[in-house]
């Protein structure tokens, strides 16, 4: 075993509330249980989840660390008695329960796969949190097949253009909503074969345009709200609706009769609170179907900005600005 520092710097939340409770703060080193890997942290992915959990509306789930930082990339400094994947010095890429933002994170073994070949520590933070909820919730949740349309709601995100990227690549047409033309052109640049600025155009009716009257078989949808009822209107017959955030709100009043008459599944999920088997089984999916693509550089995670571990309340200024396309990322 290496000699590991007692304590380390992480960010902490020292209060609901904006960027600027994002404080520096010193704490001990986690300790890796049976199962766990310690990874001295090179660099942390931001994400949605991190902002809402500063505001205090997203609490971590029990047993989880307090700190934010849902993904990151660095070296394996300790694992637990019983993992055999990994070995002290290999680099990784993981999705962690929360923590991200520190020195070093702890998650379990099988939540971590090796960085695919050619990407950088930057690059490979970006990846967990966002491939791992595309993949779950397009593919194996939104069941979306090669031939199949599918209408991505924030295109520009982080999640948006990974899902973009993937469907692409398994052959999928891919239409986006994004804020303004310049969002729209970094999707259609990415792959996107149609992007509506929301802003200046009626989005429902674009896509009816754009489909021929038919609509998207699979919506991913963070943004909720009235958005809820114009994807019922615009979904194709056996329409698979995939909701992931309610960004304009989780609560709305309307009529489920084209759930029926259309033969609609409306789903959701969040990656976070689910079982460590259940996102070990992601894991090893994701690897299996979407590493290859990685290696090959055929999609790579989008860097929209940088910062060091320290300025992260400007990161989270940045995320909820949403002038940002693609991810942002921690250096540590």
């Amino acid at each position: 075993m290496p000699d590991l520092p007692a304590t380390m710097t992480a960010i902490a939340i020292s209060r609901p509330g904006g960027p600027e409770v994002l404080v520096p703060e010193q704490r001990p080193l986690p300790q890796p249980g049976e199962n766990d890997i310690l990874i001295k942290v090179a660099a942390a992915g931001v994400n949605r989840p991190d902002v809402f959990q500063r505001a205090g509306s997203y609490p971590p789930p029990k047993g989880a660390s307090d700190l934010p930082g849902l993904e990151v990339a660095g070296e394996v400094a300790a694992i637990g008695s019983k993992v055999t994947r990994w070995k002290i010095g290999d680099k990784v890429t993981a999705l962690t329960p929360g923590g991200g933002y520190a020195h070093y994170a702890l998650t379990d073994a099988s939540h971590a796969l090796p960085i695919p070949a050619g990407l950088d520590m930057i690059a490979a933070a970006a990846i967990p949190e966002t491939f791992f909820t595309v993949w779950h919730n397009v593919f194996q949740r939104g069941r979306l097949k090669a031939g199949e349309t599918l209408l991505i709601h924030g295109g520009s995100s982080g999640i948006g253009t990974t899902a973009i990227m993937l469907a692409k690549a398994f052959g999928a047409s891919v239409i986006v909503t994004a804020g303004s033309e310049e969002k729209c052109q970094t999707c259609r640049e990415l792959g996107a074969d149609i992007a509506i600025n929301y802003k200046s155009e009626e989005w429902s009716a674009a896509v009816r345009q754009a489909t021929g009257g038919r609509g998207p078989d699979v919506i991913l949808d963070m943004v909720g709200g009235d958005y809820i009822a114009k994807n019922y209107d615009v979904a194709a017959l056996e329409g698979r609706i995939v909701s992931i955030a309610f960004l304009q709100g989780a609560k709305v009043e309307i009529d489920f009769t084209k759930l029926m008459t259309k033969r609609l599944s409306h789903l959701g999920s969040t990656l976070r609170a689910q079982s460590v088997e259940a996102k070990a089984a992601i894991a090893a999916a994701v690897e299996e179907h979407v590493w290859p693509l990685l290696a090959e550089g055929r999609c790579r995670p989008l860097i929209h900005a940088v910062f060091p571990l320290g300025e992260a309340a400007k990161a989270h200024a940045l995320m909820e600005s949403s002038s940002h396309s693609g991810k942002i990322v921690l250096t540590v």
